[in-house]
């Protein structure tokens, strides 16, 4: 049995072990051959990660502590916001936002059942689940090809005397025109929710002044599931600039509870029995105190541990997304015969999620044959999503009924759902992954139009 003097000295032999397991195990050493496997996203770590963990893991401190403090800290600061807090999946993140919204300390704003938020249907579910399974009112608006964002046209028509919020995602990294999105909702004193899980990284600028999405909006929300720009296994965030909001999300997060009180610490806001709330007697303990309808939505020690050394890489993940997408976008210039290319949005500088691919109506090719033919030769494809959410089965028992309402129609959705494919631009891919699958895409758009 091993004879360690203290812990510290145990703590460094263990991790150097790890780091030696990462290097012999885990560490990517076999060049790309054409034929390989070219996924959408795959996780970018190194020993780093691997060490931090294990430090997280040897604490044995199981739920939220101090590298969650870390990570919150330091994720704050870089993104630019007040207020940012773990929670254990960016579709964790979105109901957490929503239902922040839902407080009465709100007032005149809170949002109640049968309230209307303007929405998308082109898009992931979790950004609309929680407003319907609140009671609130999707309103679904068209989107635009090809920055497959929201058509701001339709937004005026969308607002009725019960909207009470805009809660939509910048598509693949593709910031919505945050410009037209923000000045409709100060204008009608409305929540704009920003769904910033494919898009972190994601810079937007307006009358001069530019700050990362999720930023912008009342509320920003992230993902840290593996395909995502960072990862921590799964995990998520939820960031503001509002006092108010802050207090309530941490609330909404932590169980509903009123207590501010760290895990594992008690009386830390020193009145812990000395007030009076609800209907409770005199002096019940503060910690058990809740003031809305919570959850537990918290991150472990462990994911955070993650977080903190993917963090410190993140600057470097976000260019190689960019070149990445600059690439293909070079590469299949020449396609644009049966193929729409992406395009930026106006005044935005995106951290690309993936690249937009759609077949033109009147090509003879067809998606689902240029999908297939792609994953044949072992390159991995997705579907925008949802495509059109409306046309699910989850919407069997409430189709045509009040639960939604759609403004127009949505034949851009349709198309998208019909046509619309994307590959990926991981900062994990290498020159000789991106140009094969260039030269699938274009060989086999010519097969399927010579068929």
């Amino acid at each position: 049995m091993k004879n360690w003097k203290n812990e510290a000295e145990a703590r460094e032999e263990i991790k150097a072990l790890v780091a030696e397991y990462y290097h012999s195990f885990k560490e990517q050493k076999k060049s790309f051959e054409p034929g390989d496997r070219v996924s959408y996203a795959s996780r970018v770590f190194d020993e780093k990660e691997m060490l931090s963990l294990t430090d997280a893991t040897l604490d044995f401190w199981l739920t939220t502590g101090r590298f969650a403090d870390e990570f919150e800290k330091k994720f704050a600061e870089w993104i630019g916001v007040k207020h940012a807090y773990l929670v254990n999946s960016g579709s964790s993140a979105n109901l957490l936002a929503f239902m922040t919204l839902t407080a009465p300390e709100l007032g005149e704003r809170q949002i109640k059942r049968g309230d209307e938020i303007i929405t998308v249907a082109c898009g992931f579910p979790t950004t609309v689940t929680p407003a319907l399974q609140y009671g609130a009112v999707p309103v679904f608006v068209d989107v635009t090809v090809p920055q497959y964002n929201i058509d701001v046209r339709r937004l005026e028509e969308a607002l009725s005397e019960k909207t009470k919020a805009v809660m939509i995602a910048h598509t693949l990294g593709n910031p919505f025109d945050l410009s037209a999105v923000k000045t409709f909702c100060e204008k009608h004193s409305l929540w704009l929710v920003e769904d910033n899980c494919d898009a972190l990284g994601s810079r937007y600028t307006i009358n001069g002044e530019t700050k990362f999405t999720g930023t912008w909006g009342d509320i920003g929300t992230s993902s840290f599931y593996p395909p995502h720009h960072m990862t921590m296994g799964e995990g998520g965030a939820v960031y503001t600039n509002n006092v108010q909001l802050s207090k309530l999300i941490l609330s909404f997060r932590d169980w509903g509870r009123d207590c501010i009180c760290p895990s594992g610490q008690d009386n830390f806001c020193k009145h812990r029995f000395l007030g009076q709330y609800g209907e409770l007697p005199k002096g019940y303990d503060h910690k058990y105190t809740y003031s809305h309808f919570g959850y537990n939505l918290k991150v472990t020690d462990m994911q955070a541990a993650v977080g903190v050394e993917q963090l410190k890489k993140f600057p470097s993940f976000i260019e190689r997304r960019k070149e990445n997408w600059a690439f293909l976008r070079e590469q299949l210039s020449s396609l644009s015969e049966d193929l729409i290319l992406p395009e930026p949005a106006e005044n935005a500088d995106p951290s690309w999620f993936g690249f937009l691919i759609s077949v033109k109506k009147d090509s003879p090719v067809k998606r689902n044959a240029l999908t297939a033919y792609l994953e044949e030769r072992n390159i991995q494809t997705r579907l925008l999503f949802s495509g059109n959410l409306i046309k699910h089965p989850c919407f069997n028992q409430i189709r045509n009924t009040d639960a939604y309402r759609v403004v127009g129609d949505l034949t851009e959705t349709d198309y998208i759902m019909e046509h619309t494919f994307w590959i990926g631009v991981y900062p994990g891919m290498t020159k000789e992954m991106l140009s094969y699958m260039a030269e699938q895409i274009s060989a086999g758009v010519k097969a399927l139009k010579e068929q």
